[in-house]
């Protein structure tokens, strides 16, 4: 029920296409664009071929909304999070703090299937390290759950003693002190690490609202 009434809404923010071509992905846009495809065969067999394009830097500076191309022509777009209608179903777009969380394609029959990334983007790259390597594949990712896993408790208790020991919150809670004291090239390396590693997951649409942030930049569904 909640989740009919979300697409309703979202439904209702998508706007017609202008017709334009769909540009192609360059290396350079590894940091500011996501570029997705499906393919939907209709009862009569016509393909229809979709894309789903997203500007980071336009999320960012602007707001974030999501392209929809059909057959390379722009079809619609819409403000994140967004549920495109399309032959079959509808595609799910949701923008997290590093890229997208969510882009799936849900049939009528409520099965999900995530988009295939453009073979040139960072998450097309991923995804090709997955298929060749999965071994490699399934260590990195574990491996950035660790690590964020681990920052978080380290950095918790840390955050907690600089919080308290603001003026206006010690005088109701008193300063607490942490037992966990880090070098600051320590903190440094776990920042660093931390943000490489939800990058990473990012890149696998893996989300977690502890671990990854919280919600949608755009909650208006």
């Amino acid at each position: 029920m909640f989740k009919d009434w979300r697409r309703r809404r979202a439904v209702k923010k998508i706007k017609p296409g202008d017709g334009r071509a769909l540009k192609p992905y360059r290396w350079w846009q590894w940091l500011s664009r996501a570029l997705y495809y499906l393919k939907v065969t209709n009862h009569d067999g016509a393909v229809h071929a979709y894309a789903v394009d997203v500007d980071y830097w336009d999320c960012l500076l602007n707001e974030a909304k999501a392209d929809l191309y059909l057959n390379g022509e722009h079809h619609a777009e819409s403000k994140l999070p967004a549920a495109f209608p399309v032959t079959g179903g509808h595609i799910e777009v949701r923008m997290g703090p590093l890229g997208l969380k969510r882009c799936h394609f849900i049939t009528e029959g409520d099965t999900e299937h995530q988009l295939r990334p453009d073979p040139d983007s960072a998450e097309g790259h991923r995804a090709d390290l997955d298929r060749k390597h999965p071994v490699l594949s399934r260590w990195i990712g574990r491996s950035s759950l660790i690590f964020l896993v681990v920052a978080l408790l380290l950095g918790i208790p840390q955050v907690v003693e600089l919080v308290t020991s603001w003026e206006v919150i010690a005088q109701y809670t008193g300063t607490w002190r942490s037992p966990i004291q880090l070098p600051e090239w320590l903190n440094l390396v776990l920042i660093v690490g931390a943000i490489i590693a939800s990058v990473e997951r990012a890149l696998r649409m893996r989300h977690n609202w502890l671990l990854d942030g919280g919600g949608d930049l755009d909650i208006d569904f």
